[in-house]
């Protein structure tokens, strides 16, 4: 790249270069614009929003102007899933592309969560048999199986990294080969700390042009002060609509009963005190027991005295454990590391439950998970103030998605002088290819005679449609209310969310053309169908969240009136606009996004839904449907 060479120019050219050799891809105006506009934010400064609609190809949107900075990058994804696809696929094409371009090689590494690899330590503690009986006395015949097997495969795999397995373990074999981040004590204290792949993937991170990780590490790194990734210059967030809610996890803390039960099994491993051991399983079951009663509700804080007076115990306990710990001499180098870990463990629960006992009033508290395995969690009630400190004046943050939250700056900490927002469009003709139906004569949700009604809607969408129907529910009880309903009344194979892992799901449903899938909100995305096999998008309700959740209603509370416009309908419209999203994706798509909310036309925020949604003309009559589905 010639020095005097026009910047935008260069940001062109690179592209042109990439998409060539990619078959059956041409150059699309909007990924274009989208890549410019990097290149110009980069360049000034200056964070950059920017909605690129289904079929704009922003990967490489923002991969090539990123690259072409020449400046150190990181790529948080949403999902483990984008970040494998990132690193296995997208990556080797561009590197194959620009680096005779460039002049020299690009390099690119994948970074995640310590527990995505395997422990060198506690693989060479499974060579003992004295520690490998004790580690697998509790657990099957399969698990132990599964066990030997990721043994052998450390001897031979290159990364250590689970996402290079060919299979899935299970959760209780893979916890016997892995550590996570709160029971490390860190490379330098580790006899296998030269071998750790965990540290070899954060070697390999700090040398990268490009680093590729998730929002979650990000949002750890940004708890850390900085501690997780290498120092770099430019963040981009992929599928930034979920920017807020990552962060807010990352950043806070849980406790469950499983957390102290964990302490308790890694005490076991090196301490014989029974009556120890007795008072940590009653800790924990009084804990269990304790936010189980609040499942679903938010905690005040400070806390009160039922709440501080347990963490207190629990507390007391654990220092104790530490002095037990602390109080062990061995010469046997396995057993030390053994009572390492389990300082760590014990040091980090502590800490949690020292920020639960201190939170204020900028922190949330609440009880999440299961009837089964409820969480005490602490939140921040605004991630702003931590993205300000470690992010926004930091580094350029370039955040995209195929659908951007009206309120996403202002949610994030963003000022609008220090950002700047476009959309790039989408290069599909959704207005030709797509149909938007609202079943306005519908009864509202809250109507007793809805479920019969919207089971006798759904059964004429799916014959009109010939099967190729993906249904989407807002609630685990529809979905199987109306698959209960309907697989015996309509002659198409219906598939539901749970009968498969997703991937394999939805390769099923993309196998049999007439088949339908139905599922709930975590299909609203990562649902990739091109082609005549999904030509009805059916979404039941509008996906508002619910109005209990215990962290929104905290800033439901904060905000006031104006709460429902400001949290409610934008994250309305974004899950609504994902949802519709699954029916076009490629230029030969037609369909008919079918929404059974008759809100959607007769309330006066419908409009606002609406217009997050591709400009996809609209009826509230089903002949329309029948029609426009006859001639595909």
């Amino acid at each position: 790249m010639p020095p005097e060479q026009d910047h935008n120019e260069v940001v062109r050219d690179l592209l042109h270069t990439v998409v060539e050799t990619l078959p059956h891809v041409e150059q699309r105006s909007g990924q274009v614009t989208m890549a410019l506009a990097i290149a110009q934010a980069i360049e000034d400064g200056r964070h950059l929003i920017v909605q690129a609609g289904t079929g704009t190809g922003k990967t490489l949107g923002y991969l090539v102007p990123t690259i072409a900075s020449r400046k150190r990058i990181v790529v948080a994804t949403y999902t483990k899933a984008l970040q494998d696809q990132l690193a296995k696929h997208d990556m080797p094409v561009l590197a194959a592309a620009l680096s005779p371009v460039i002049g020299r090689d690009l390099s690119w590494a994948v970074l995640k969560g310590r527990s995505n690899y395997l422990c060198a330590q506690r693989i060479d503690e499974l060579s003992e048999p004295k520690q490998h009986k004790l580690a697998l006395e509790d657990l099957s015949a399969v698990a132990k199986g599964e066990i030997d097997t990721l043994v052998e495969w450390s001897k031979q795999t290159e990364t250590g990294d689970s996402g290079d397995l060919g299979w899935t373990p299970r959760d209780a074999a893979w916890k016997q080969v892995s550590v996570g981040s709160d029971e490390c004590p860190g490379a330098q204290r580790c006899p296998a700390g030269s071998r750790c792949f965990a540290e070899i993937a954060r070697d390999r991170a700090s040398v990268a042009d490009v680093v590729i990780t998730n929002m979650h590490i990000y949002g750890l790194d940004i708890a850390t002060q900085g501690a997780i990734l290498p120092e770099h210059d430019v963040v981009v967030f992929d599928e930034a609509h979920q920017l807020e809610d990552v962060m807010s996890a990352s950043v806070g803390v849980t406790m469950s009963a499983g957390s102290i039960q964990h302490v308790g099994s890694s005490l076991r491993s090196v301490v014989r005190d029974d009556a120890l051991s007795s008072s940590i399983t009653q800790l924990s079951s009084e804990f269990n027991l304790l936010i189980a009663d609040h499942l679903d509700k938010r905690i005040a804080l400070p806390l009160a005295d039922g709440f501080s007076e347990v963490l207190a115990r629990i507390r007391l306990k654990l220092d104790e454990a530490s002095a037990g710990l602390r109080s062990i001499s061995t010469t046997d180098e396995s057993a030390k590391q053994r009572i390492l870990r389990a300082q760590t463990l014990t040091a980090r629960l502590t800490d949690v439950i020292d920020r639960i006992l201190t939170a204020g009033k900028q922190s949330v508290a609440f009880v999440g998970g299961s009837s089964e395995r409820p969480v005490l969690e602490l939140a921040p009630l605004h991630v702003g103030p931590s993205l300000r400190d470690q992010l926004w004046e930091k580094r350029i943050a370039i955040m995209t998605s195929a659908t951007i939250p009206l309120a996403m700056p202002h949610r994030v900490g963003l000022n609008d002088e220090e950002v700047e927002s476009i959309d790039v469009g989408s290069p599909f003709d959704y207005e030709t290819s797509s149909l938007l139906y609202c079943a306005k004569h519908l009864p509202l949700p809250s109507d007793p005679r809805r479920d019969d009604a919207v089971n006798d809607e759904i059964a004429q969408l799916i014959t009109a449609a010939n099967g190729r129907t993906l249904a989407l529910f807002t609630t685990y009880r529809a979905l199987h209310r109306a698959a209960d309903a309907l697989s015996t009344v309509l002659p198409y194979k219906i598939w539901r969310q749970d009968d498969l892992p997703k991937m394999a799901l939805i390769e099923a449903f993309s196998a049999e053309e007439s088949s339908c899938l139905f599922a709930t909100a975590g299909f609203f995305q990562g649902v990739d169908v091109p082609g005549s096999t999904l030509s009805l998008v059916i979404i039941d309700k509008i996906p508002f969240p619910r109005p209990d959740d215990p962290l929104l209603s905290a800033r439901r509370d904060e905000i006031g009136r104006e709460s429902f416009t400001k949290i409610d309908i934008p994250i309305a419209a974004t899950q609504l606009a994902q949802a519709s999203g699954r029916l076009i994706r490629s230029r030969s798509d037609r369909g008919v996004v079918a929404i059974l909310d008759p809100r959607l036309a007769t309330k006066p925020y419908g409009k606002k839904l609406v217009a997050a949604l591709p400009p996809m003309k609209r009826t509230i009559d089903i002949a329309d449907v029948v029609s426009f589905l006859a001639t595909d």
